[in-house]
C-alpha cells in the first residue's frame, strides 16, 4: 500500500514542479490589451488564417496581423499588443485573454482532478492485488468403460 501511495504523492509533486505549462495553462505575455477593428476579415476554410486589424495606441495608428479567423469586417476584436511598437509595418498581435482580471483557478482545480487521478489507480491496484486467486479447475477423471 505504500508503494502506490509514494508513487501517487511523486507523481503529483513532479507535476507542481514542471509548471503551468504541463496542465495546459501558459503564463505568456499577450501584451497590452487593445481594442482593434478588422480591416481584412479571413474565412474559415484555409490553413493557418490571417485577419488584418487596426488599432490605436498613444495616439498613433498601426496595422496588425491576427492568427484567427471569422471576424466580420470592421468588427471590434481585443487583441495584445506587444510592449514595443515599431515606427512603420505591420506588428503581430494575438487575441487577449477573455479572462483578464480573474482569478485563475486552473492550476489548483488541474493539480485536484491528478490527486484524485493518483488516489483512484492506487486503490484500482490496492483492490486488483487483495483479491483472492481463482482456483484451478481439476481436470475430470474418466469413467471406466463398462465392459459387458
Amino acid at each position: 500500500m505504500a508503494i502506490p501511495a509514494a508513487a501517487g504523492v511523486l507523481v503529483v509533486l513532479l507535476a507542481w514542479l514542471a509548471g503551468p505549462g504541463l496542465l495546459g495553462i501558459s503564463d505568456d505575455d499577450l501584451g497590452a490589451p487593445v481594442s482593434a477593428e478588422v480591416t481584412k476579415p479571413a474565412p474559415c476554410d484555409r490553413l493557418d488564417p490571417v485577419e488584418t486589424v487596426r488599432f490605436t495606441v498613444a495616439g498613433k495608428t498601426h496595422e496588425g496581423t491576427l492568427n484567427g479567423c471569422g471576424h466580420g469586417q470592421n468588427e471590434r476584436v481585443d487583441v495584445g499588443v506587444p510592449d514595443e511598437l515599431p515606427d512603420q509595418g505591420t506588428v503581430a498581435v494575438q487575441v487577449a485573454d477573455t479572462s483578464a482580471g480573474a482569478s485563475d483557478a486552473r492550476r489548483p482545480l488541474g493539480l485536484a482532478l491528478l490527486v484524485f487521478a493518483c488516489f483512484s489507480g492506487g486503490i484500482f491496484v490496492y483492490t486488483w492485488l487483495r483479491l483472492p486467486p481463482k482456483p484451478n479447475p481439476e481436470p475430470k477423471a474418466a469413467k471406466p468403460a463398462k465392459v459387458s
